[in-house]
């Protein structure tokens, strides 16, 4: 699925994490998100390394990367823990300074990279979210219709476990058929790979990465509210999906004065479902 590119297993700390890489240029880091791993890049990785050298790592605790146990706080599951992971990825394939494009989770990781980590990022995308502290802050009931996984995979341990447990692959399977907006758009081989990885520890660690969102990142994403995004910011989101509840064109621009960005016609996985519009946009804001 990632003709040319190289798989590996990098020390990050105390972890080990899953990276796929290849290309040849500036280094782009992209970052998948919930429920998925790095094969949700696997139709515009290619494309954009014949420009750049892309990594597509797995996150801690999704994929092939290292699942540790996520703790009384959830910080080994915040998105600062998540993120120095990827500086130390990055510094180990010889990168100190890198764009990052996020999707998802891993847009969170993209966003608190950029934050902690000015002088390493030099251009940040996000792909369908808006900030944390929106959408815990600003909820009302029609929104935690939309977005309860928000509020379900947050309770305590072992009950959201427990209950996807029961059927991992219904489960994985309803939730990419809930959000995809494209019939068909979802590569068989590569749903067959997220479901590979959706083992009881991917659970868990799923489970441990929103209760960190819930509780720690949020956190942190209060005391930063005010801080405005250092380098230049590119957001592309779901028409129909947040486009539809938030502006997240105001959200965005509040928090980066250098920011670009546009709704496509699709559901939440824009890289799976619009491709060569996304490669196209970030190619486009790339090389700016």
């Amino acid at each position: 699925m990632f003709p040319g590119f190289s798989n590996e297993r990098i020390a990050a700390g105390e972890l080990t994490i899953n990276v796929c890489h290849g290309g040849d240029g500036p280094p782009l880091l992209l970052l998948h998100g919930y429920p998925q791993t790095h094969v949700t890049w696997h139709r515009i990785a290619p494309t954009l390394a014949k420009r750049f050298t892309v990594i597509c790592p797995d996150l801690r605790g999704y994929g092939d990367s290292d699942k540790p146990p996520g703790g009384d706080d959830h910080s080994a599951y915040s998105k600062r823990t998540m993120a120095l992971d990827q500086v130390e990825v990055m510094r180990y394939l010889g990168f100190e300074r890198f764009a990052v494009a996020g999707h998802d989770r891993g847009a969170r990781v993209a966003l608190r990279l950029a934050l902690d980590h000015p002088d390493a990022v030099s251009h940040l995308a996000v792909l369908d979210i808006v900030p944390t502290k929106t959408i815990y802050e600003t909820i009302d009931q029609q929104q935690a219709t939309t977005v309860w996984r928000y509020f379900f995979l947050i309770q305590p341990q072992d009950l959201p476990e427990r209950l996807i447990a029961g059927d991992p692959p219904g489960y994985l399977h309803w939730t990419l058929n809930e959000w995809c907006g494209t019939p068909g758009a979802l590569d068989e081989q590569a749903v067959a790979e997220y479901e590979r990885c959706f083992d009881r520890a991917t659970i868990h660690a799923s489970c441990e990465d929103y209760r960190a969102g819930a509780t720690i990142d949020l956190t942190h994403d209060r005391a930063d509210a005010s801080r405005k995004l250092a380098c230049p910011t590119l957001a592309l989101w779901s028409k129909p999906g947040i486009g539809g509840a938030y502006d997240v064109t105001g959200i965005w621009r509040e928090r980066a004065p250098h920011f670009t960005g546009r709704a496509l016609d699709c559901g939440h996985f824009l890289a799976e479902e619009r491709p060569q519009e996304t490669a196209g946009a970030l190619r486009s804001f790339l090389s700016t």
